[in-house]
């Protein structure tokens, strides 16, 4: 009885001896190739910070893909390591596949680390607004075509990247493989399915490149008046006056119509509508309301007018037409002259304000007569 649990601790002792014998060359040699990994990136950073530290472009370039660029160069080294260690297929092919799969996914991340990188210095050049607050309508339109087609490229990198992943298995291949060859109700249903999706990329690149809506312009969707506050990829926020937030699909602003105050330049006209009684002197009316405007700091100098516009029975209707750099000067010009322009008809021509009048003839009195004690009048039956 001892000497065979003896001879099984023998035998169990030779079992570990060989499955460390077996590991400990593969383990010392991917530790090393890990160091020389880690050492030789740290070299060739090193080298070329030092060749192009005289582009701040590149040196950013550099700064951002460096880690990626660090993790692949180790996956490198240990490729190299597992295909020279001796260990058994099997686990060299899933080593080989896991290697594979991750150098695809810091291949699409550093893709997108420089493709933002890029976006982002054009970005810095162009502003919203100039320096003295003015709107800047080049800078709009250039920033609403990097941002919008920044995000569909980088979703386009993320489906390749992982598309690509997804073939490096062999079922999924075989499984795509039978897909096409099919090519039937399950291929419409997949169609049918991301046909919103693929509606909004689309309709992103529309807008990016012929831009009915930039960021910050000032429009009305659905009867709401607001501002275009963020482009997505999918949709657009549209910040309403008060500051409530509509979410619309970027292929709306394709398919449907609307009203973009902004398109060519923030300038837009406002006007304002007076109903007066037909007593009031419309030439000194026309010369006050010019007075108002052109003494508004709100006005930007290029119009100002009234019009007769209207005519009925009780009253005309005139129209002072103004305009202003922006939508929100506008209305508050028209706010502003609409006060100033009735207050001075009330102290200046209070007899020009509308009046209802009412004629009386003696015939038609004597078909009324008082016999109420409070005094009303009722007709005579």
């Amino acid at each position: 009885m001892p000497e065979e649990i003896v001879e099984t601790a023998e035998e169990a002792i030779v079992d570990t001896y060989m499955l460390a014998s077996l590991w400990a060359w593969p383990l010392i040699l991917l530790a090393v190739a890990i160091f020389v990994g880690w050492a030789v990136h740290a070299l060739l950073w090193r080298a070329l910070a030092r060749m192009l530290r005289r582009s701040s472009w590149w040196r950013q370039a550099i700064g951002r893909a460096r880690s990626p660029a660090r993790l692949a160069i180790i996956l490198l080294a240990v490729s190299v390591a597992v295909s020279a260690s001796g260990l058994p297929m099997e686990f060299k092919g899933a080593v080989s596949r896991t290697i594979s799969v991750i150098m695809i996914g810091l291949l699409g991340w550093t893709a997108i680390l420089l493709t933002n990188l890029f976006t982002d210095r054009l970005i810095r050049g162009h502003r919203l607004e100039t320096e003295d607050g003015e709107d800047n309508v080049h800078g709009r339109k250039v920033v609403t075509q990097v941002r919008v087609l920044r995000r569909t490229t980088n979703i386009l990198i993320f489906i390749i990247a992982a598309a690509s992943v997804l073939l490096t298995f062999d079922g999924v291949r075989q499984y795509g493989v039978s897909l096409f060859a099919s090519a039937g109700v399950a291929g419409l249903a997949v169609g049918f399915a991301a046909r919103p999706v693929l509606a909004n990329l689309i309709a992103g690149v529309q807008i990016a490149l012929t831009q009915p809506i930039r960021l910050e312009d000032v429009v009305i969707v659905e009867g709401e008046w607001g501002w275009i506050e963020e482009i997505g990829a999918t949709y657009v926020v549209v910040r309403i006056w008060d500051w409530r937030r509509m979410v619309v699909p970027l292929s709306y602003f394709i398919e449907k119509p609307f009203e973009n105050w902004t398109r060519e330049g923030t300038s837009i006209i406002g006007a304002v509508t007076w109903h007066v009684d037909y007593s009031v002197p419309v030439e000194t009316l026309r010369a006050k309301l010019i007075q108002f405007v052109e003494s508004s700091s709100l006005w930007d100098g290029q119009v100002a007018k009234m019009h007769m516009t209207d005519a009925n029975e009780k009253t005309i209707v005139v129209r002072g037409i103004m305009s202003a750099r922006n939508s929100i000067a506008t209305w508050e010009l028209r706010c502003e002259i609409r006060e100033k322009l009735i207050a001075w008809l009330q102290a200046e021509y209070p007899q020009a304000l509308p009046r209802f009048r009412a004629e009386f003839s003696r015939s038609s009195a004597e078909e009324y007569r008082e016999d109420i004690p409070d005094g009303t009048r009722a007709p005579v039956s």
